[in-house]
């Protein structure tokens, strides 16, 4: 089916579309078949400006890359050049089908065909098939994309069964477009999922946890949670937040309802999303249904429930084998998201250290989050802006340079070993509560507190 498609001239004026046109020109001069392809013209259809531009043709990779001097042969064997042009990278795939799906996760054989219909008939969704000619302006749909967007549905090429058996991460794809695009996933399709949903351990963790992550980093991550616990792929994925659905909690302090909606309720809030971010969020309460308890009085309580998280979160991220530092940060914000609860009850020296922490950004956003997603009280959250304002408007370092260093502390008389450090961090305190203000003064109530020892 062949439809008359405008394009913006917004859009056809940008150095993308023109270099990714122009690739398509040449193709054809040179006597093959080309066009734009995916999701390029699925965002066009949509009004949206695309990212990047795939291309699709019935040229072979040694007659592009003999077209394109500047080009890379990496995917070549799978039919697939990526080609350079106004230093921008292109990928150049030729018209191809894929065959024998034994594992859900890649085709055992592929075969180059000769007609972009044959090509357009292997991909996931049909919003995604669509091909665009640039120059006459004219798409084609082979498979209903473009009425499939115009009613706002979501649906597979083809029985979703074997689509999704081909692949089994198209299921969560087909979450993330569903409430990326703002589209109802189709009821058959729906079905498959939950049908096949087992079958998501069969992938690689690290297909997972990017697929995951795109969905965190998006529009609405709390619909696509949602949606991924309705269909059964968290039960399967991530069970440890499957869990939380239906853990109740104390209705004085979350008057939102149960951990699990507590949980989509902050992914929801996230004004600025990030990886390390969306994980915190999600994994910061994962700790409380293995901790509830229920007191004397009939008070439900989850002591300690974030350091069981922070062991739990680890495990999971070490699961979904997430960069180590990454994987560090998220796990310290888990584990330390409740002790902003105590802010306004800090020693000066424990604010001050708070504040100058590397994950302290990340770490403030969570309480942030976590407070306007249940009672709504943001006083210590305003208190430490507060503070840091005090402390960047006097050009003041949250933890100045210590006055005193080891070597003081070995000159007065110490032996080396775990009373050294004890001794520095108490100078520091004192520094940092404002009790000592030069290295003299810190000398002083250091050797007093040797003379007098408390508890050294």
């Amino acid at each position: 089916m062949q439809i008359p498609f405008k394009i913006n001239r917004n859009i056809r004026e940008r150095r993308m579309f023109s270099a990714a046109a122009g690739i398509v020109a040449e193709l054809r001069n040179a006597g093959f078949e080309a066009y734009i392809v995916g999701g390029a013209v699925r965002d066009l259809c949509l009004g949206k400006l695309p990212k990047d531009y795939d291309i699709t043709t019935n040229a072979v990779p040694a007659e592009i890359m003999k077209l394109f001097p500047r080009s890379i042969p990496l995917g070549a064997s799978f039919g697939v050049v990526t080609v350079v042009a106004d230093s921008m990278n292109f990928e150049v795939a030729t018209f191809r089908e894929e065959r024998d799906y034994e594992d859900g996760r890649r085709p055992e054989t592929l075969r180059f065909s000769k007609t972009p219909q044959e090509d357009v008939a292997r991909r996931d969704f049909t919003i995604n098939a669509m091909l665009l000619d640039p120059e006459k302006e004219i798409l084609i749909d082979c498979t209903g994309g473009y009425d499939d967007l115009r009613r706002g549905v979501l649906r597979t090429i083809g029985d979703p069964v074997v689509r999704f058996s081909e692949d089994y991460l198209r299921m969560l794809r087909a979450i993330r477009f569903a409430v990326r695009l703002q589209l109802e996933l189709d009821k058959t399709a729906m079905s498959a999922i939950r049908e096949l949903a087992h079958k998501l351990r069969f992938l690689s963790s690290e297909r997972v946890r990017d697929e995951f992550t795109r969905i965190l980093c998006g529009p609405m991550p709390d619909r696509a949670f949602r949606l991924a616990a309705e269909l059964g792929i968290l039960k399967v994925l991530l069970p440890e937040i499957d869990a939380m659905r239906g853990v109740e909690q104390p209705p004085e302090f979350h008057p939102e309802g149960d951990v699990f909606e507590h949980t989509m309720l902050m992914l929801s809030h996230i004004a600025y999303p990030s990886p390390e971010l969306g994980w915190s969020v999600l994994l910061h309460d994962v700790g409380k249904p293995s901790c509830r308890g229920v007191r004397e009085d009939g008070r439900v309580h989850f002591f300690s429930h974030e350091e069981k998280g922070a062991e739990m979160a680890e495990t999971i991220l070490r699961r979904l084998k997430m960069p180590y530092r990454m994987m560090e940060n998220i796990t310290a914000a888990v584990r330390n998201h409740m002790r902003f609860a105590q802010v306004d009850k800090m020693r000066t020296a424990k604010w001050r250290r708070l504040i100058a922490g590397q994950n302290f950004p990340l770490e403030l956003e969570l309480h942030r989050i976590d407070c306007i997603s249940c009672h709504g009280k943001l006083d210590n959250y305003l208190l430490l802006l507060d503070r840091m304002h005090q402390l960047e408007s006097s050009h003041t370092d949250a933890v100045p340079k210590p006055f005193l260093t080891g070597a003081d502390i070995l000159a007065l008389g110490v032996l080396p070993g775990p009373k050294v450090g004890f001794l520095l961090k108490y100078a520091a305190d004192l520094q940092l509560d404002g009790i000592v203000s030069t290295k003299e003064e810190a000398l002083k109530a250091v050797a007093d507190r040797i003379i007098h020892p408390a508890d050294v």
